[in-house]
């Protein structure tokens, strides 16, 4: 299926009015704001399709529901027969979908052709005109990811929002890069690193890592991005477990073997972990210990997500579970 750009109906967007003015710190009502695009996934196998809520950004917030974290989504859904699904399905995890969410003719859908070996093709269907708003007061942790940082229009709305929640939230950034998708090369490079500069943590795969920076080995890509100004930079690399960097460390996280039912939604499970460890340190003076404890945190529920089919993320309990078997290991 190849991609669309289907009419919408613009929303408007009081928060951006307000917190051009605003010099007050709002109280908190959501600890973590996930914005982002929330399609369709729509599964295609040899038995037949199936389609259920996904997304990278509200696949990443679903998971932070698993995880015990109330989370607020800034997306745009349509008024059809999925946007109803797609609500449905973020409530059963407490994540909330913001007002002004509801401002598309149609739902995108994003379908998941899946090879022998479990890893998935993606053919998207995306309604690109993305008018994000959002609502006071700031989270603790404000992240963006994927087609909505990329495309325009959209793009500028959501680095935006990011740069009024520079300094007043931790904002982190999983570009999720679909280059089917997001055009011209040197013009997606300059898009991830004017939003780059926003954020504190960045997160990228080695698929995006390799598509952005062909020629630089996986240490370069971290040095690089930590020039644009984020504290931490994580390189998950599938089997090949994970690697965390900050000004002063860097350092390597072993897999967890996972018999793989498919790869959906393992990245966003990696992330979702991530942010929840990140809710309580925060990125500044990071220790050794602390950034091995992030990293085995996300590539454990990276693995849990891969044992089973479509983006399924690890509850709290299934995380808590594996992290205990690791331990010795990592002792």
């Amino acid at each position: 299926m190849g991609t669309g750009h289907g009419r919408t109906q613009r929303a408007q967007c009081p928060f951006l009015r307000h917190i051009s003015h605003s010099k007050e710190i709002p109280d908190e009502r959501h600890e973590i704001l996930v914005i982002g695009e929330a399609p369709i996934d729509i599964v295609a196998t040899e038995q037949g399709k199936l389609a259920h809520a996904g997304g990278s950004p509200a696949n990443m917030a679903f998971g932070l529901g698993g995880l015990g974290v109330e989370a607020g989504m800034l997306t745009a859904l349509g008024d059809d027969e999925f946007g109803p699904m797609i609500q449905d399905h973020r409530g059963t995890a407490n994540v909330e979908l913001l007002p002004g969410c509801l401002n598309l003719t149609r739902t995108a859908t994003a379908t998941a052709v899946l090879a022998a070996d479990g890893s998935a093709r993606y053919e998207f269907d995306i309604n690109r005109d993305f008018a994000p708003c959002a609502s006071d007061p700031m989270p603790k942790i404000v992240h963006a990811g994927s087609i909505a940082t990329i495309l325009e229009p959209g793009a500028s709305s959501v680095a935006s929002l990011l740069a009024q929640a520079k300094g007043r939230a931790l904002v982190s950034y999983d570009p999720n890069i679909r280059p089917a998708l997001v055009g011209e090369h040197d013009q997606a490079l300059a898009t991830f690193k004017r939003t780059a500069a926003l954020c504190e943590v960045v997160k990228l795969s080695d698929e995006d890592a390799h598509w952005l920076y062909p020629e630089n080995s996986m240490a370069q890509v971290a040095t690089t991005i930590l020039e644009l100004g984020p504290q931490l930079v994580v390189l998950p690399r599938g089997g090949d477990g994970a690697e965390l960097t900050t000004g002063t460390e860097s350092i390597e996280i072993p897999a967890v073997a996972s018999e793989v039912a498919d790869t959906i939604g393992a990245g966003d499970s990696f992330m979702s972990a991530l942010i929840r460890g990140l809710l309580d340190l925060g990125t500044a003076n990071l220790t050794t210990v602390q950034l091995e404890n992030l990293g085995r945190s996300a590539v454990a529920a990276g693995a849990i997500a891969v044992r089973r089919s479509g983006a399924m993320p690890p509850t709290l309990e299934e995380l808590t579970a594996l992290r205990g078997e690791q331990e010795p290991a990592a002792q």
